[in-house]
């Protein structure tokens, strides 16, 4: 039998919590479940979050920072891949902490502003895969003219599998959760 790698196993911990919540909420999109357990998987990892960086070295941790953020380029690098990448991640960035880190987002008044660049971002890549000619970007629709709903549906998600002891900070229960599941799943092998 193959072993999963750690990262296949960790998808599927999240795709396990996202489609169980989706569910009960009615959400029975595979697709956008199965995008929204990527999302989480590649963020569980703090380099992946914070993966922009000023030309001086600094996490850029906000929305408005990112679409800011002049990327270092190649000559051979192409613009409009360029720009996919950075509002496919800007997409993803604001879903994930509207979804997750709902209360520190609201906290700070970013909320509105988080849903409207994330499905702005996310409405952009869309017109970039049809212009790129790549399949996709009937999900990045999806997920931009719904944007809204699957943030509080990854909220819903938060509350019901992550949720952090009172008085904890939501990104460390959210780690506890995330480390707990590591610990007793990736020692088993």
């Amino acid at each position: 039998m193959e072993k999963q790698s750690p990262d296949n196993k960790l998808r599927e911990f999240f795709l396990n919590a996202v489609r169980q919540s989706f569910w009960q909420l009615g959400i029975y999109d595979a697709t956008v479940a199965g995008y929204v357990a990527d999302v989480l998987t590649d963020f569980a990892r703090t380099d992946s979050l914070y993966r922009l960086r000023s030309r001086a070295g600094r996490k850029i941790e906000t929305v408005v920072e990112m679409l800011a953020h002049e990327p270092e380029t190649t000559a051979n690098e192409n613009q409009l891949l360029r720009e996919r990448e950075t509002r496919k991640y800007v997409g993803d960035y604001a879903l994930f902490m509207s979804g997750i880190f709902r209360t520190y987002v609201e906290g700070r008044g970013f909320l509105d502003y988080y849903i409207k660049e994330g499905s702005r971002s996310y409405w952009t890549v869309s017109e970039l895969d049809v212009s790129l000619y790549r399949t996709g970007f009937i999900l990045f629709q999806e997920l931009s003219t719904k944007f809204e709903y699957y943030s509080g549906a990854l909220d819903y998600t938060r509350k019901a599998y992550f949720a952090s002891q009172p008085g904890e900070d939501p990104f460390a229960g959210f780690l506890r959760h995330v480390d707990g599941w590591m610990k007793v799943n990736l020692t088993e092998n």
